[in-house]
């Protein structure tokens, strides 16, 4: 047998299955059945379930590796991964029929997670990766090799979920796991992808579509794929903020004022950052040179979409710290009527190390639109950005959260960065590390 065609088919099956299972209907069920078993037995059941369940899998994904061309098994691959990704950022649930079985299983919980596990994962999206990677590596050693880390690799995920999954729930929302998953999709998507159009259409198919598409469809890329991700931001910005009631900074709005420029300058830097891409896509404004070349490009649209995952997670996160402040705000209100418009103060989370890390992703976001269609126009946006993310985190919401909150911020601001993770903090006193800022 071929040792380092099984290692890395191991290797590559167990990270996918892995990431895919967090955030799965599967982990779901091992929690369920692991608050009435005993956590090996239902470890044992699993292991069994997935052995078979994935053995199957890879036999079929070895069949159609014999008889399909490598490149386009890639691609299909490619396009499997992408789908595996909006799968996963659509989030998973059991329904009350399979949460009703979990519960009601009796007898031996070896046959029981058994019997479940492998009802619930056939035409699972597990199990199609599992097919696809079969696909991809169709020698012997290769398929051995995802059988085995893609079993192992679910064994595992659904043992996190486990010894660690209720703890990781109280610091984390489950939306931002999904949303990890989601990524590390896309990714592997994304990877496919790059390698398989070569292989499908020739060597230089991707220079051929640099030369068709030129710096026009580079701009016309960076404004929809623009357009997209700050869409996206401001939906999840939205969906948060409905969650935060009556809960306002008291900081001076009018014109003049600090918050005022800086949402001045906000809009002002979104005009001239879209105007940038749009002027290069209509062939009014050249790109910089030295920056115009595809690998520059894809960097950027790989930074984009990071900076506005960020954003994504950091407001999912204080959607959540909102809503669960919510009840205590209305339990307080009684002896104080302000509670319900007291800003609350949390460092759990994203918000652990940094205070403003949503801030932080519109930067790394606008920076990677900067890159896809790099112009001076777009560099004097990136300065506006600069200037006015700078002057509401210094001046805005700094000031308005030390007003409202006193020594409980100030002792927050001492151990965490602005923008980006201290890289030494002071000790956290015990008890204060499961909360997130908000303003």
């Amino acid at each position: 047998m071929d040792m380092d065609g099984f290692l890395i088919a191991f290797a590559i099956s167990f990270g996918v299955i892995f990431v895919a299972e967090l955030g799965d209907k599967s982990q779901l069920m091992a929690l369920t059945f692991a608050t009435r078993f005993n956590a090996v037995p239902v470890l044992i059941g699993i292991t069994i379930a997935t052995s078979v369940t994935h053995l199957v899998s890879v036999a079929v994904g070895y069949g159609l590796g014999a008889s399909i061309p490598t490149g386009w098994i890639a691609l299909v691959a490619a396009v499997a991964f992408l789908a595996f990704g909006a799968w996963t950022l659509r989030g998973d649930s059991l329904s009350e029929d399979e949460e009703a079985k979990a519960k009601r299983a009796g007898g031996s919980a070896v046959v029981a997670a058994s019997v479940a596990f492998f009802l619930a994962e056939l035409g699972d999206k597990t199990m199609l990766a599992t097919i696809t990677l079969a696909a991809q590596h169709g020698t012997l050693a290769g398929s051995v090799g995802i059988w085995a880390g893609s079993t192992v690799g679910m064994v595992a995920a659904d043992g996190l979920a486990i010894v660690v999954g209720r703890q990781l729930g109280k610091r984390l929302p489950e939306r931002a796991i999904s949303i990890g998953a989601a990524v590390m999709f896309f990714v592997f998507g994304a990877w496919l992808l790059y390698e398989a159009v070569p292989q499908v259409w020739g060597e230089d198919a991707w220079g051929r579509v640099v030369d068709v598409a030129g710096h026009h469809g580079l701009g016309w890329a960076a404004l929809v794929l623009g357009a997209l991700a700050v869409g996206a931001g401001l939906w999840f910005r939205g969906r948060a903020h409905r969650a935060r009631g009556e809960r306002r900074l008291d900081v001076a709005r009018t014109p003049g004022s600090p918050a005022w420029w800086a949402r001045t300058l906000f809009v002002l830097a979104a005009v001239l950052g879209f105007g940038a891409p749009l002027l290069v896509a209509l062939d009014v404004l050249q790109p910089i040179s030295v920056l115009a070349r595809p690998a520059v490009a894809v960097v950027g649209a790989g930074l984009l979409l990071l900076g506005f995952a960020v954003v994504a997670v950091a407001m999912l996160q204080l959607g959540t710290v909102w809503r669960r402040s919510a009840t205590e705000a209305g339990a307080a209100a009684a002896g104080d009527p302000d509670a319900a418009r007291r800003p609350v103060l949390a460092t759990g989370g994203i918000y652990r190390r940094v205070r403003n890390p949503a801030l932080t992703g519109l930067i790394v976001g606008c920076a990677g639109m900067l890159f896809m269609a790099p112009t001076l126009l777009g560099v004097l946006a990136g300065v506006l950005i600069l200037v006015a993310v700078q002057i509401q985190a210094r001046a805005v919401y700094e000031p308005g959260l030390g007003s409202a909150l006193g020594a409980e911020y100030d002792e927050y601001r001492a151990r965490t960065g602005r923008f980006l993770p201290r890289v030494r903090t002071d000790r956290t006193p015990a008890g204060e590390g499961d909360r997130t800022t908000v303003g």
